[in-house]
């Protein structure tokens, strides 16, 4: 990471335009996950055999929310085409002072749809920036049905977008992945970061299964069994796959790998953390993080 460009961002809370529809209140991930595993459990107890438990991270809606003209943007609807044929919809929200001081690439957590979740960019083109967000499949007026390796091949369609706009600088890009978007940030970024300038992972977790123990614990606990192998493996985890992608570098560069001496479990694996991101050849913020995320 030497020499990398670090971006010192500070992330002002969303403003409500006057006369807008209520916007929910951004999602907490603690709290989807614990609905998502409370309900995937019950599921797989009342119908044995039941593969589809990842559904359960989902809550998408079509329902307007807001919109960029309430917040003084001007925006274009784009579509594309997701990996599996599904038809994407997104706003290209152009920066108001151009040229542009970076392009970023926006995603957001596992409800509602981009409307929802406008307020939390709609600061970033008064700040210069150029914003594509969009909806993965299932979401708004995506098509198709959201699930979490899908939504990740849906994030790397849209970068390679957002790469190929004539208007953008495709080596000053940026990633903002709020909750589960932040999880998806981390995948995308361990497959593509060409022209990633830097990164925000916002309020993410680092593990699928890690995530559904820490909601269900308790009595609860007793019952993952039957709801774990419905998820991906620990391989496809957030922080595994960018942790592949950095130990592929480190040996190609021939630098080892970051750690450090713990005094317990907890602080072990937060130093292997710690010594995995330090690898990362993206300048990475990451906010909101807590021991559980």
């Amino acid at each position: 990471m030497s020499g990398a460009a670090r971006w010192a961002v500070a992330v002002p809370p969303p403003v409500g335009p006057a006369g807008a529809q209520r916007v929910p209140a951004p999602d907490n991930p603690r709290r989807r996950a614990l609905v998502a595993a409370t309900t995937a459990i019950g599921a797989s107890a009342l119908l044995p055999g039941c593969a589809m438990v990842e559904n359960f991270f989902f809550y998408p809606d079509a329902t307007t929310y807001t919109l960029p003209s309430q917040f003084g943007l001007r925006h274009e609807d784009v579509f594309f085409a997701a990996p599996d044929g599904s038809r994407l919809h997104g706003w290209w929200l152009p920066a108001l002072r151009q040229p542009a001081r970076a392009s970023v690439l926006h995603l957001h957590g596992n409800a509602a749809n981009i409307t929802n979740h406008l307020p939390l960019a709609a600061w970033l083109p008064p700040a210069g920036f150029n914003v594509l967000m969009f909806d993965y499949r299932g979401f708004g007026r995506s098509e198709g049905r959201p699930t979490l390796h899908g939504v990740v091949e849906d994030a790397q369609a849209a970068l390679a977008l957002l790469r190929a706009r004539p208007e953008v600088d495709a080596e000053r890009l940026l990633v903002f992945g709020q909750s589960l978007g932040g999880a998806t940030a981390l995948r995308l970024l361990a497959r593509d970061a060409q022209g990633v300038r830097a990164a925000v992972i916002d309020a993410a977790f680092a593990s699928y299964r890690g995530i559904a123990r820490d909601a269900a614990a308790g009595p609860l606990a007793l019952l993952l069994p039957m709801v774990l192998p419905s998820l991906p493996p620990a391989a496809d985890d957030p922080l595994s796959a960018l942790a592949h992608r950095t130990a592929r570098g480190a040996a190609h560069r021939g630098r080892p790998a970051h750690g450090a001496a713990a005094a317990s479990a907890g602080a072990a694996r937060r130093a292997r953390t710690a010594g995995r991101l330090a690898l990362v050849e993206v300048p990475m913020r990451l906010c909101a993080a807590g021991a559980a995320n």
